[in-house]
């Protein structure tokens, strides 16, 4: 499981019960200082058991560094680091082999691996395997800051519940900030209490709910990217497809674009302060696969966690006949929740592999 860049490689590796995720991150330059404080802060962003919202587990995500770093710089040689994995409920699983949980990666991957597929947690298809990647994500957003490039994201919806969007043309740090100390990821608190409400309620149905993050990077220089299948969106969107749960991605005004005019959707070009501006961003910061200058703006669509305590039509692949089957466990309600730090931690490892 690997993010391949042109210079930044990052492979993922464990499964969600094993003794241990981690990931080995290539590519990046000596010299990149790493603040372990605010890297272990986003790392509990991500992390479980925050509250009624998310799922139960515990888990302290502080990763220990086996290379990579010299005291707290980057050395040049790949960057590996591990996270061990404590409160893990195997037995929770056994039951699954023989009749696979819908939606999830359960049957696919029985009929790709066999009996030696670690169905524990969903084996290497967890979301767990997002601790690891957000070490690497978050070294990266701290490379990208000292770039002068920053990223923020929110839960733009759950359900039918919306949060205020980001400001295509004026986004910026401060509304970053903002969002981080709402402590629920949200512009608006009033909107942030609804989602909740909209969780709870999912959750008291023994059902789930999905969502939208909407995401942004600001102070990219223009001229980022290629044609083709070398855009900057191509590049993103096959990293973002990466985390698990995404069913789509869009930039800008995304699939709305479809229902517009020209004359509606082009955007603008003017002078602002000496530097050429866009006077709106309906293209989310990306024409022709290069960046523009302005903000890159884009959202990811969560899909309803699957686990649900609902009784689900299922088949028992021994027997080969229907049945019904009833998840117990621990589980997300709404994973675009704690989705967002792994969304901008995805992004900064598609932008800074651009840059370097």
């Amino acid at each position: 499981m690997r993010f391949n860049g042109n210079k930044l490689t990052v492979a993922v590796f464990g499964q969600s019960h094993a003794p241990a995720v981690g990931m080995v991150m290539e590519g990046l330059p000596a010299g990149i200082a790493v603040d372990r404080e605010r890297l272990q802060a986003f790392l509990r962003r991500r992390a479980p058991g925050q509250g009624s919202f998310t799922t139960a587990r515990k888990e302290a995500d502080i990763p220990e560094f086996l290379s990579g770093l010299n005291g707290d710089v980057t050395c040049g040689a790949p960057v590996c680091a591990v996270i061990p994995n404590a409160d893990t409920r195997s037995g929770d699983y056994s039951r699954f082999r023989e009749v696979p949980r819908p939606s999830h990666a359960d049957y696919p991957a029985l009929v790709k691996f066999g009996g030696s597929f670690d169905i524990r947690g969903g084996g290497q298809f967890s979301a767990r395997l997002t601790a690891p990647l957000c070490v690497a994500g978050g070294i990266a957003l701290q490379a990208l800051e000292r770039r002068g490039v920053r990223i923020g994201a929110h839960i733009a919806s759950v359900g039918p519940v919306e949060d205020d969007a980001f400001d295509p043309v004026n986004v910026g740090p401060g509304d970053f900030d903002a969002v981080l100390r709402n402590g629920f990821p949200v512009l608006n608190a009033e909107a942030g209490r609804r989602m909740l409400a909209e969780i709870g309620e999912a959750r008291q149905a023994l059902d789930s709910v999905g969502g939208v993050v909407e995401c942004a990077a600001v102070g990219l220089p223009a001229g980022l990217g290629d044609a083709l299948f070398g855009g900057l969106e191509s590049s993103l969107g096959a990293a973002l497809f990466g985390i698990p749960a995404v069913r789509g991605v869009e930039f800008g005004s995304g699939f709305a674009a479809s229902r517009m005019r020209g004359s509606a959707h082009n955007d603008p070009y003017a002078v602002r302060d000496g530097k050429i501006v866009t006077r709106m961003n309906h293209a989310g910061g990306v024409v022709g696969g290069m960046t523009t200058g302005m903000p890159v703006v884009f959202r990811a669509a969560f899909k309803p966690t699957p686990s649900i305590g609902q009784p689900q039509r299922s088949v028992n692949l021994r027997t080969m006949e229907e049945t019904e089957l009833t998840i117990t466990g621990r589980h997300d309600p709404c994973v675009a929740v704690r989705a967002v730090p792994v969304v901008e931690a995805v992004a900064a490892l598609a932008l800074l592999d651009r840059l370097l």
